[in-house]
């Protein structure tokens, strides 16, 4: 894997587009966050049967300087507003939404990510799911992709192992895609600090044709509650999914979880 360091580029553009689209993540958030806090809600409501909940809900908003997506910009390089929630049951069981604005799509400029799937392991965990992309307004776009993941601890480190696979299908051009990735998180021994990276290989409908290569490097650190990261984010070409914005670049993020 090649890491290189480059110039930040941080855009702030198109300032009616994505106060629009900002408007609509922000209304998008406060549903999710209304969802994530009703279930708690009521559980307080019935005292000792809290403790005991087989459900348990999370969520969380982040903000980021360019929406990445395996290593291509798709908010064209401006600002994006992620939130997100997630219901999980204690079997493994679970379900959840994601969303960010974006500049990609003609017709409408938001993404809404559904998943669902079962995660579990100890030593070595797993993930097995399945996530339905939905870009409202531009359902020609909408694909589902198969995902199972690997994860485990090794030292200071935490690796993972990602195998994604969407089929053909009439919003992939009738073609198929792979996308196999590895990540790793390193924590700085007495700081609050860790080092990230990560690595994947795309080929089929989404990689223009060719097998594509994304990888990041980057820190993030945890202040005050929140998560703030700083990563470099490159890939060898462009893909199906945006043709202009495949630059390398650093990408600034803050997040908030409950």
């Amino acid at each position: 894997m090649r890491m290189l360091l480059v110039s930040v580029q941080l855009y702030l553009r198109r300032g009616n587009i994505m106060r629009n689209s900002i408007l609509k993540l922000a209304s998008m958030s406060v549903a999710m966050s209304a969802l994530a806090i009703s279930v708690p809600a009521f559980a307080q409501e019935e005292g000792a049967a809290e403790a005991s909940s087989p459900i348990t809900v999370t969520g969380g908003v982040a903000g980021v300087s360019d929406y990445r997506f395996r290593g291509v910009s798709l908010s064209d390089t401006d600002f994006a507003v992620q939130p997100y929630v997630t219901v999980k049951h204690e079997s493994g069981l679970y379900v959840g939404a994601w969303g960010s604005n974006l500049a990609e799509n003609a017709g409408d400029d938001v993404e809404v990510d559904l998943y669902a799937g079962f995660a579990g392991g100890d030593s070595v965990t797993y993930d097995i799911g399945a996530t339905y992309y939905v870009y409202p307004g531009v359902s020609s776009l909408n694909y589902i992709e198969f995902t199972g993941k690997l994860g485990s601890t090794v030292g200071p480190a935490n690796l993972g192992l990602q195998l994604s696979y969407a089929p053909s299908q009439d919003n992939t051009g009738n073609s198929d895609n792979v996308y196999v990735a590895s990540s790793a998180s390193v924590a700085v021994p007495n700081t609050p600090i860790s080092i990230v990276g990560s690595v994947g290989l795309e080929d089929g409908a989404f990689s223009a044709g060719s097998q594509k290569l994304d990888w990041s490097l980057g820190l993030t650190a945890a202040v005050a509650g929140f998560t703030v990261g700083a990563s470099y984010v490159d890939t060898n070409r462009q893909t199906t999914f945006a043709f202009k914005d495949s630059a390398a670049g650093i990408v600034f993020s803050i997040s908030y979880g409950f």
